[in-house]
């Protein structure tokens, strides 16, 4: 009763690099959810390696961590000197642990097949950026405590 009741009230409209994605609420046996991320990270030094058939290996690595975990990869930007991830998980899952599976994948697998990496001490640096997408409103809250008075 609660899912029916939250995707009825919520439509979940999400901007991002001008494009405006409609995402919908993901229900499984406990629990109703839609946890989107924005991550951005950038190799050591902020060196701009990331072009050519590395770009390539690393979007192809990126894409296939998401799909083994699950998640809904709504947009992948390399750069250069940086990646734009814009990626739809499960609740369980944090920004912390999408960036571990992804940047320990591309690391290994870069620098076992490009040398030209091994010259860094470490592909990625610690840092990252992250933003959780999405908004409800004030008024979409109160309409769906409202309609749980009446249940």
């Amino acid at each position: 009763m609660f899912a029916e009741h939250l995707c009825y009230i919520v439509d979940m409209n999400v901007g991002y690099n001008n494009k405006t994605y409609n995402l919908h609420y993901q229900r499984d046996e406990h629990r109703v959810h839609l946890v989107v991320y924005h991550l951005v990270w950038c190799p050591k030094r902020r060196k701009a390696v990331l072009t050519g058939a590395i770009a390539q290996e690393c979007r192809i690595l990126i894409e296939a961590v998401c799909a083994e975990q699950g998640w809904s990869l709504l947009e992948l930007a390399i750069q250069p000197d940086h990646i734009h991830l814009f990626v739809q998980v499960f609740p369980s899952t944090s920004a912390a642990d999408v960036l571990k599976l992804v940047k320990g994948r591309t690391s290994r697998e870069l620098r076992q097949k490009y040398a030209v990496l091994q010259k860094l001490p470490s592909l990625w640096t610690r840092s990252y950026f992250v933003s959780t997408a999405g908004r409800v409103s004030q008024e979409t809250i109160q309409r769906y405590l409202e309609a749980q008075k009446g249940m």
